[in-house]
């Protein structure tokens, strides 16, 4: 336990009351009387998400109280290689620099041999977390696809992925997590066999961002129920699962609140959501929406505590490289985990945007004193039940995982 960190909590829980009692407004004398377990309603969320700078102090005591609540003086992170299985995408979103067609420059599907190669790096430095990122079903739309996949030998990019994800979790210590985008219920389950974990962003439950020249303009893979059902049948699977909203590509507060909600309800009938990621939009040259307005700090600070408030018991998480230079403000707000951290690939989503350096992650973190550790891909509380199982899965996360369900030798971060 870092020696700041009862100390820490005390002070948080102290600046509350004193904030309500400095800023007599009704929203700082709701959070005043919060029970840090509770979450609170759609009508608070709301209000909040949107509150003044005289409610801020109030708004951000509550969050951090909640998460040192919940996970007490601890930040993790995921220690990883970035994998972009292929950057070939039938979806044109707005915000995108990552997808590619076939012929642009940059375009590449990734080889078994790059695959490994990339995979070793990253067990020689530590990593635990294979993230394979890849564009949605792109041999749908792209002949060029469906023959770079005969000539691999794989039906499908799906197939592709599942026996990338069986090769790194053979021949590696790393443990696969992929983020696939749409999957049926069989798809789910087979790439279970594989990966301990998976992800798919909710983004957004508005459907006007599906409107003519809206960030989901010509994105079929992002219609807001086709995802809430990805996300729902990996919950009757009981997968270990992220998700989270994107701020600043066109909602409102209010999308944002129900955004977190409908994953606040998906995560109370199942109780698979493993994280739920507050990501910022960042603008960047040559994308639709490369002069659109970024979301403020203000802004990240708001959604990042009400996802604390509106899910006081659940993993939140923010990226630290699109929050630079002023990162470690978001503790304030109540994440409890920086994400995935790479110490040898880039964000190829955000490739602008490098990761922080870990030890300057781990110095930044105690200044708020909290200790940082190092996890699996999969979060502690869900290794159990997946470690009972038999199988070179749950083999390789008894070997990967130390007695609390982090990363071997996580207390060095």
């Amino acid at each position: 336990m870092h020696p700041h960190v009862a100390e820490r909590s005390i002070v948080t829980l102290t600046a509350l009351v004193k904030s309500a009692q400095e800023h007599n407004t009704s929203s700082a004398r709701e959070l005043a009387d919060l029970q840090l377990s509770s979450p609170i309603s759609r009508d608070l969320a709301l209000r909040l998400i949107r509150c003044g700078d005289d409610d801020l102090p109030a708004l951000l005591a509550a969050a951090r109280a909640a998460k040192e609540n919940f996970k007490p003086g601890v930040i993790t992170y995921s220690r990883k290689v970035f994998l972009p299985l292929t950057n070939l995408c039938r979806d044109y979103c707005g915000y995108c620099i990552f997808r590619r067609d076939p012929g642009d420059s940059g375009a590449h599907t990734m080889t078994p041999e790059e695959v490994l190669a990339v995979a070793r790096a990253g067990e020689k430095l530590g990593c635990t977390e294979a993230l394979f990122s890849l564009g949605d079903k792109p041999e749908l739309l792209f002949p060029e696809m469906r023959e770079t996949l005969r000539y691999l030998g794989y039906r499908s990019t799906l197939h592709y992925l599942e026996a990338m994800c069986e090769l790194v979790l053979r021949e590696t210590s790393l443990l696969p997590h992929p983020n696939p985008g749409l999957l049926s219920a069989e798809w789910i389950a087979r790439l279970a066999a594989v990966s301990p974990s998976m992800g798919l962003m909710l983004e957004t439950t508005s459907n006007a961002l599906l409107a003519s020249g809206a960030a989901h303009d010509n994105a079929p893979d992002k219609v807001p129920t086709k995802r809430l059902r990805t996300i729902e049948d990996a919950g009757k699977q009981q997968v270990p699962f992220t998700t989270g909203l994107l701020i600043g590509i066109g909602e409102t507060p209010e999308d944002r609140v129900d955004t977190l909600l409908a994953i606040r309800d998906l995560h109370e009938r199942y109780g698979h959501i493993q994280e739920v990621i507050v990501q910022n939009f960042r603008a960047k040259p040559g994308i639709p929406m490369a002069h659109a307005p970024e979301p403020g700090h203000g802004e990240m600070l708001r959604a990042v505590a009400v996802a604390r408030l509106l899910m006081p018991n659940v993993n939140i998480q923010a990226p630290p490289n699109l929050n630079a230079p002023y990162y470690e403000e978001l503790l304030d707000a109540g994440i409890n985990d920086w994400g995935g951290v790479s110490p040898v690939t880039p964000d190829y989503i955000n490739p602008e945007k490098p990761w922080p350096h870990l030890e300057q992650l781990r110095l930044r973190t105690e200044s708020k004193g909290l200790q940082l550790r190092q996890r699996l891909p999969v979060y502690p509380e869900f290794v159990p039940a997946l470690a009972s199982r038999p199988g070179l899965l749950a083999q390789k996360l008894h070997m990967a995982g130390d007695h609390e369900g982090l990363a071997v030798g996580s207390r060095a971060a």
